[in-house]
């Protein structure tokens, strides 16, 4: 049997990890690049932290608006397929290469499995709930990190092969944890100690393209007079030249400004923070996995979980609801076992194998 995962960005490149590691053992398996992240600090670098073999093909279709990106990874995805003739093809989570991977497979009937399926946040004007309906009702096979996931998609008719997995990278962050402990250097080289600082991340265009919804969240930081780490995704960094806001976060002395990370360097900057401060999905619950409040930069999330856990808030651009999240937001309550028990990419393996072997 024949499988091949579509992956493009830094998240779907861990959760690809931990999928490839078990069934590479049993059956021939193929991993394509689509080339969305492309800066090395965004994509190779997670490769190497990862310990896994560079990808079989790299579709270099770059940056671009959605529809450029979405129809230059289908045009160039079809010509591997068909020369692959995978038996199945794997997506992963919500961006522009899921639902491209999903569109290019269902268009030559080949089986699509989904990886992180069932996830709402049910605001539309979000690109990645739209890819995450559409690449749900076009899939034939449903792993789902949560109850929640599995609910969401019987409210909307889908109950054929849904398989409540639990999340790969919660996977991930077992299986990387020793790794990141014997080789990250990113608390000594940013000369921070361990819960002396909050962590920020931030790169979704809802904030990094809206100017006030940036400087709001900037001055928030600024203001806040709590260390802050902030490592800056690409598309922030422009944001920030373009919107003169740069400057402000180099002179303020709170905030300690890095490139991207690798993802062993992440696992310490996340789980020794005293809080997170996110705009992402996969950073707001890797927050839960290691018991870190988080505060997120949105008005919704597809983790709703971690809301109702009271160990996330969400506070939008609001800079007063930033600030008193920041000073005074701790969580209320004990967690639950909400992600599965790390054993996701094996269940997601015997599923497969039953299926197709």
């Amino acid at each position: 049997m024949k499988t091949l995962s579509v992956v493009g960005t830094r998240p779907q490149f861990i959760k690809a990890a931990v999928v490839s590691r078990v069934l590479k053992n049993i059956l021939h398996h193929t991993l394509v690049h689509t080339g969305q992240h492309y800066d090395n600090g965004m994509s190779y670098i997670f490769f190497n932290d990862l310990g896994i073999s560079r990808p079989d093909c790299d579709l270099g279709v770059g940056s671009g608006s959605h529809g450029v990106q979405t129809g230059l990874i289908l045009e160039r995805l079809e010509k591997v397929l068909v020369e692959q003739k995978p038996d199945l093809v794997l997506v992963y989570g919500d961006t522009n290469s899921t639902l491209a991977g999903m569109l290019s497979a269902v268009k030559l009937n080949i089986p699509v499995g989904h990886v992180e399926a069932g996830l709402r946040s049910y605001n539309r004007n979000m690109p990645e709930e739209i890819n995450r309906l559409l690449t749900d009702h076009g899939s034939d096979f449903y792993f789902c990190p949560t109850q929640t996931a599995v609910d969401n998609l019987r409210k909307e008719g889908i109950m054929q092969d849904v398989h409540l997995t639990g999340d790969v990278m919660f996977d991930a962050v077992l299986r990387f944890a020793n790794d990141s402990e014997k080789y990250a250097t990113v608390l000594s080289d940013l000369k921070v100690e361990k819960k002396d600082y909050h962590l920020c991340t931030l790169h979704r265009a809802e904030n990094t393209d809206c100017k006030d919804h940036l400087k709001t969240i900037v001055e928030a930081l600024v203001e806040s007079r709590e260390l802050i780490v902030f490592p800056i995704h690409p598309r922030t960094k422009k944001s920030l030249q373009a919107y003169g806001l740069m400057e402000t976060l180099k002179e303020a002395k709170n905030i300690i400004m890095s490139e991207p990370v690798g993802f062993l360097d992440m696992i310490q900057l996340e789980k020794n923070a005293r809080k997170i401060l996110t705009d992402s999905g996969g950073v707001q619950k890797e927050a839960y996995f290691y018991q870190v409040p988080c505060i997120t930069f949105r008005e919704e999330t597809e983790w709703i979980e971690t809301v109702q856990d009271s160990w996330n808030i969400l506070v939008g651009a609001d800079k007063e609801k930033i600030l008193q999240a920041i000073h005074a937001f701790a969580p209320h309550s004990k967690q639950r076992t909400l992600f599965g028990n790390g054993n996701a990419g094996e269940q997601i393996r015997d599923i497969i194998q039953a299926r197709f072997l």
